[in-house]
């Protein structure tokens, strides 16, 4: 059994899942694992059980070092039977399963082995930063916390290791969640007419907003999407509901301001609606011409039978929060998993992207050293 394979199992083994999170002894095993593989290692709180993780191989060269950063929770399971064991670890001929196995605790496994396994070149060069998150599902809140902590090490570059099928990315869209109000009058169901339906309220909103274009499409990005996820109204049938949430996820490009969709947005739903934000992560893209990015295209290109091309994700990652308080250096996206199996039954990560994902991370490291 390879070093990646024994790790991704042991962190697999942990159940992380998202709400609550509950990443503290998962965490607690990392850190465990990586001092006894020569790293400095701190960890921090951002709540109950709730932990994040910066870990350094210090260089003796000059210059920024390489950082790769992973979070450690997962969305829940679903309400579809597995028929794997979510926190199993277990392997058939050619899958890891699990939760989190593609995204994307089998990725941090890899690119921590990969820094063991290169320590020599790393300790002779510039020098490696692992930022390991919790929270990261529900809207970066670990990565947010690692930034108010002022804890954050200067770097030359950042690697995300979310599922990308070790395909790089330079990028990915925004998210921007919106909660929608209405406030309404309550009154007897039999009286409607002494009430104001707050359902009634919402459901012109949502007229409205079914045919909202956030803006302009982006040449890579294409065109910017909004969907309705959630709505909540009315306390009991016999009753006129005085208050309706709905909630917006919007998913923008570098080309659009947040600010400005929202005050478009509210301006469109009118008085009788309050908009809130609940998450505002803005789009990341990298300069595709980098000769960084470039290199890493040049090391990736052997695992993919086309020529690369610049490609962006829809989901968003830490690197929304991260890159700008690090001072936006490039950022490639880059990991084993299965973009597809993402937040799915039966979640795997082929065994074969593992590998490859491991020997990737360790040339991408060899070659930020020399």
């Amino acid at each position: 059994m390879s070093a990646t394979l024994e790790l991704a199992q042991h962190l697999l083994g942990f159940n992380t899942i998202n709400p609550p999170g509950n990443e503290t002894d998962c965490m607690q095993f990392f850190a465990d694992w990586l001092r006894d593989h020569g790293f400095t290692v701190s960890l921090s709180s951002f709540g109950s059980r709730r932990s994040n993780l910066i870990a350094t191989l210090p260089g003796t060269k000059a210059g920024k070092p390489l950082a790769f950063t992973g979070h450690l929770d997962t969305v829940p399971l679903g309400n579809a039977q597995w028929l794997y064991d979510p926190f199993g670890s277990q392997v058939d001929d050619t899958r890891l399963y699990g939760r989190g196995s593609s995204d994307m605790k089998a990725a941090v496994a890899a690119f921590a082995v990969a820094c063991v396994q290169h320590r020599e070149a790393i300790l002779a060069g510039r020098g490696v930063v692992l930022l390991i998150t919790g929270g990261e599902e529900t809207g970066c809140d670990g990565a947010s916390a690692l930034i108010e902590s002022g804890a954050l090490p200067e770097i030359g570059a950042l690697i995300v290791g979310e599922p990308t099928a070790n395909y790089p990315v330079i990028g990915h869209k925004g998210a921007l969640w919106l909660r929608c109000e209405t406030r309404g009058k309550t009154a007897h169901g039999a009286m409607p007419e002494l009430g104001i339906n707050a359902i009634y309220l919402a459901a012109d909103a949502l007229g409205k907003i079914q045919h909202f274009s956030p803006g302009a499409p982006h040449p890579l990005m294409k065109q910017p999407t909004l969907n309705v996820g959630r709505i909540e109204g009315g306390l009991n049938i016999n009753s006129v509901p005085d208050r309706t949430r709905f909630d917006v996820d919007i998913r923008s490009a570098p080309n659009l301001q947040h600010a400005a969709i929202r005050q478009q947005l509210s301006t469109l739903l009118g008085e009788h609606v309050t908009v809130t934000t609940l998450v505002d992560l803005p789009a990341v893209l990298s300069e595709e011409n980098h000769a960084w990015i470039k290199q890493v295209y040049q090391r990736c290109q052997p695992l993919h039978d086309k020529p690369l091309e610049p490609r962006v994700v829809p989901y968003f990652t830490d690197a929304s929060l991260l890159l700008p308080a690090l001072g936006n250096p490039p950022c490639i996206i880059l990991g084993p998993g299965e973009p597809a199996m993402a937040h799915q039954t039966d979640e795997y990560c082929l065994l074969s992207r593992l590998d490859d994902a491991e020997r990737l991370y360790g040339e991408i490291i060899s070659d930020w050293m020399t």
